[in-house]
C-alpha cells in the first residue's frame, strides 16, 4: 500500500495569503507543476498511490484560509482515495471550535504551520489544542514552507522546539514535514528519541543529494538504537511535484554511489518506506478505505504488481 501523507490543493493561489500568491507567481515556471492546484489537478496524478493525503492550510497572520469544509468536500467525493486533515492556526480565537467542527467534517487531523502562523510550536495556545488532540487520537502533521514567504518565522521551524510538546504529550502522533529541511539531523534526533514522533520526506525528494544524506543518516542512527527508518513516511508534497516524481527519484537514489565506495542505501529499505501503511502508523481511521482500493498504477523504478524486488547484488549487476 502506498499512501502519499502530504498534498496539498487549492480553488486559487489566494487562499494562500496575498504574500504566498505573490511569492509563487514570482518563482520559476519549472517549480510549480502547473498553474492550476485544484481537486482535478490533483486526481490526475494520485493513479500511482492507493491513498493521498490532504492537507487544508490556515494562517491569521498571513490571511490564508484552504477551507476545511473545502477539504472535506472533496474527501467525501473521493473516500476510497483520499483522507482531509484539517488546517487549523491556534492563534485564532476560534480555533478549537474549527477542530471540533473538522472532527463532524470527518477530517482526520490537523495541520500546523509554526513559521507561517507567527506561532511557536509550544504557545500556550497549541499546547491546548495538541492535548485535545492526544485525547482524540489525532495526529498532528507540521507543514514548513515550500516557498520563501517573507513574513514567515524561520525560528519557529526548528525541529527542535517539538521536544517539549513529545514529552509533554508522550502519545500525540507528530510528523514533521520535509524531514525538518535544513535541519534534518534536528528531525532524527527527535525520532530517535520519541518513538511517536515521525517525518514525511515531502518536498525534500526534489533534492535527491539532501535525501539521499538523510536517509544514510537515519540509517547509521538506526545502527545504534531504534530504527528512525520505520518512521519515515513516503510523501510527494504535491503540487511541488508529482507522487510518481518522488518515487522515482528516491529509487533512484545509490546512483550517488555507483562506481564508488560511497554506502548504499538498501533497495529494500527505499521500499519500505514508500510501502509503508502510514494511516496505520499513525492510527488514522480508513473509513471507506477498508474496503477494495482501486488498483494503481505502477510507476518507473518500481517493480510491476506480483514482481519481486530486485536483491542488492542484482540491482548492482544491473547498473553496471
Amino acid at each position: 500500500m502506498i499512501v502519499d501523507i502530504n498534498t496539498r490543493c487549492w480553488s486559487s493561489p489566494n487562499q494562500l495569503g496575498s504574500q504566498a500568491s505573490d511569492v509563487m507567481r514570482q518563482v520559476s515556471s519549472g517549480h510549480w507543476l502547473r498553474g492550476d492546484h485544484g481537486p482535478d489537478a490533483l486526481l490526475e496524478q494520485i493513479d500511482c498511490v492507493d491513498v493521498a493525503v490532504i492537507h487544508g492550510f490556515r494562517s491569521q497572520m498571513l490571511e490564508a484560509n484552504v477551507p476545511n469544509e473545502f477539504i472535506a468536500e472533496l474527501v467525501s467525493r473521493h473516500p476510497e482515495r483520499l483522507i482531509g486533515i484539517a488546517g487549523i492556526d491556534p492563534l485564532q480565537k476560534d480555533s478549537r471550535k474549527e477542530m471540533e467542527q473538522a472532527i463532524e467534517l470527518g477530517l482526520s487531523g490537523i495541520s500546523v504551520s509554526p513559521s507561517m502562523q507567527g506561532l511557536h510550536p509550544t504557545h500556550s495556545s497549541a499546547m491546548m489544542i495538541y492535548e485535545a488532540c492526544e485525547a482524540k487520537r489525532m495526529p498532528v502533521m507540521v507543514s514548513r514552507p515550500e516557498v520563501g514567504i517573507p513574513q514567515s518565522v524561520l525560528e519557529f521551524d526548528r525541529p527542535l522546539a517539538w521536544d517539549e510538546v513529545a514529552r509533554t504529550f508522550p502519545k500525540l502522533k507528530i510528523v514533521i514535514g520535509g524531514v525538518g529541511f535544513p535541519w534534518v539531523e534536528e528531525t532524527l534526533m527527535l525520532l530517535q528519541k520519541h518513538e511517536n514522533i515521525f517525518a514525511d520526506l515531502s518536498f525534500l525528494t526534489r533534492n535527491p543529494w539532501a535525501t539521499w544524506n538523510a536517509l544514510l543518516n537515519a540509517q547509521a542512527i538506526g545502527e545504534s538504537s531504534t530504527n528512525v527508518m520505520d518512521r519515515l513516511l513516503f510523501a510527494s508534497g504535491w503540487p511541488a511535484q508529482t507522487p510518481a516524481a518522488a518515487i522515482e527519484r528516491l529509487y533512484s537514489l545509490n546512483s550517488f554511489s555507483q562506481g564508488s565506495n560511497l554506502p548504499t542505501i538498501p533497495r529494500t529499505t527505499i521500499h519500505s518506506i514508500i510501502e509503508r501503511d502510514s494511516l496505520e502508523a499513525l492510527g488514522i481511521e480508513r473509513g471507506a478505505l477498508s474496503g477494495v482500493v482501486p488498483p494503481r498504477q505502477d510507476v518507473i523504478g518500481a517493480p510491476a504488481a506480483g514482481e519481486g524486488f530486485a536483491t542488492e547484488a542484482s540491482q548492482q549487476s544491473l547498473n553496471n
